[in-house]
């Protein structure tokens, strides 16, 4: 029987074939999740077993089913390309074991963390004074910076919802966009803020909060509120404009969150950083590592100006766990985890390996492929490039109908040579396609598109 170090060096092998050969694959078919779950379905194994054996099993069964979201041509959704500086620190992390909990438990873990989210607010342009939580994703952290938000709004009254709950509590009324992600109407409900219980604010035609329907809610409101605007509109990517909205809640005690998912990394971007001019006037922001940072999945930040506000809805604390001294930094103070891997590992070192200028260069890039791939398609008679592209989002139709629109999506989908899904805009149906990788060039977008054009006449003239 061989030992488990035999298995990570076959793992790890693996993976790194696995990666090479999807980053030049010109087709990347994907088995169905019922021939997975064939393929490992099966009682609970009586006995142990080789350790090798089983790995080579799982790469065997598995990698027939496995999306290929690190290709080059991947833009079903905003999506990095786990970049391979990133996943070797990732496994290190893994390898390393630590519980990044906090200095005690983790010293090395806790201490890059810290450098790597100073890195990280510089890098944003936003308040070096606020906090970060290094947490799994963007939905987690709207989640972590609308429970320090909820604390805020409420203590300010005099109410202490960290040991009292929300029983009794004055309503918190919460003002959002009409074309918010779904992520963070999750994490007003996980909240008990209600994802139902909010004032909706118009939005323009790229899906924008209208400044003068944001001004008459904030009006409107009789108690604390919090607002929520959004870096990156999931299919159109344009931002709220924060420079109009932002004086217009701090004048009327409102909290400001944004949902900046991927929208945030603008800042990071000169010639992006017009898109979400104003938005370091705002009291927290979520966004993600494993989106334009290029993380392995499972890597998001949740940063709050109001550091105190943001430990205080999140901290724990046990005899058990010594707190951190002096200007030492306890990751889990700013997450609601206690156990939690070491992704500051990960993200210092995408960091280091991007610097300012490589992100600032992979963002431009990106959104200049996006805009590239729009408006070549919509010359295409029959294809129309559904709204302009101010980011890296674009959305396409075809045959201006929902179920030619839809027919092509498979098509593209069944050939495989690139991977691109469907949403809904305005209640029509569209392709939308994001460009979130550092690995597409304008070279994959060619290549992409003579592929989705092919995929439109088989389909028209089919």
């Amino acid at each position: 029987m061989t030992d488990g170090y035999t298995a990570m060096h076959h793992a790890a092998e693996a993976a790194i074939a696995y990666r090479r050969d999807i980053a030049t694959a010109h087709t990347t078919p994907v088995a169905s999740y019922a021939d997975i779950f064939a393929a490992f379905d099966a009682p609970v194994p009586e006995t142990g077993g080789d350790p090798q054996a089983i790995l080579a099993e799982l790469i065997d069964r598995a990698t027939p089913g496995i999306r290929a979201q690190t290709s080059p041509r991947f833009f079903g959704w905003v999506i990095g390309n786990s970049h391979p500086t990133g996943v070797a620190a990732d496994w290190l992390a893994a390898a390393w074991g630590q519980n990044a909990a906090n200095v005690s438990s983790a010293p090395a873990a806790s201490a890059v963390e810290a450098v790597a989210v100073a890195w990280l607010l510089d890098l944003l342009g936003l308040p070096r004074e606020a906090s970060v939580g290094v947490v799994t994703g963007a939905t987690v952290a709207n989640f972590v910076c609308l429970a320090a938000a909820r604390s805020a709004v409420l203590a300010r009254l005099g109410w202490d919802v960290e040991a009292d709950g929300l029983f009794g509590a004055p309503p918190v009324e919460v003002l959002i966009g009409a074309d918010a992600h779904a992520t963070v109407f999750s994490a007003l409900k996980y909240l008990g803020l209600g994802a139902k219980r909010v004032r909706t604010i118009a939005t323009d035609d790229l899906g924008r909060m209208l400044p003068s329907a944001f001004e008459a809610a904030l009006k409107a409101c009789a108690g604390p509120a919090i607002a929520i605007g959004q870096a990156g509109q999931i299919c159109t990517g344009a931002s709220d404009p924060f420079a109009e909205i932002a004086p217009l809640a701090r004048n009327a005690g409102a909290w400001l969150h944004v949902d900046g998912a991927f929208g945030l990394w603008a800042q990071a971007a000169p010639a992006r950083a017009a898109q979400t001019a104003g938005v370091e006037l705002a009291d927290s922001w979520a966004t993600d590592g494993h989106k334009w940072l290029q993380t392995p999945y499972d890597c998001g930040f949740a940063i709050v100006r109001d550091a105190e506000a943001h430990a205080r809805a999140m901290s724990v604390s046990a005899s058990y766990l010594p707190p951190a001294a002096g200007p030492e930094r306890d990751p889990s103070t700013y997450v609601p985890e206690l156990s939690r891997r070491a992704r500051g590992f990960a993200v210092w070192a995408m960091i280091r390996q991007l610097g300012r200028d490589g992100i600032a260069e992979m963002v431009e890039r990106n959104c200049q492929v996006a805009a590239h791939m729009g408006e070549t398609l919509a010359r295409e008679p029959g294809i129309t490039l559904v709204a302009e592209v101010p980011l890296n989002q674009f959305m396409v139709r075809f045959g201006d109908d929902d179920a030619t629109t839809l027919a092509v999506i498979a098509q593209v989908q069944e050939d495989a040579v690139l991977y691109a899904g469907a949403s809904q805009w305005r209640g029509a149906w569209v392709m939308r396609a994001s460009v979130c990788s550092v690995a597409t060039t304008m070279d994959e977008a060619d290549v992409a598109i003579a592929a989705i054009i092919a995929a439109w006449r088989t389909v028209k003239h089919g």
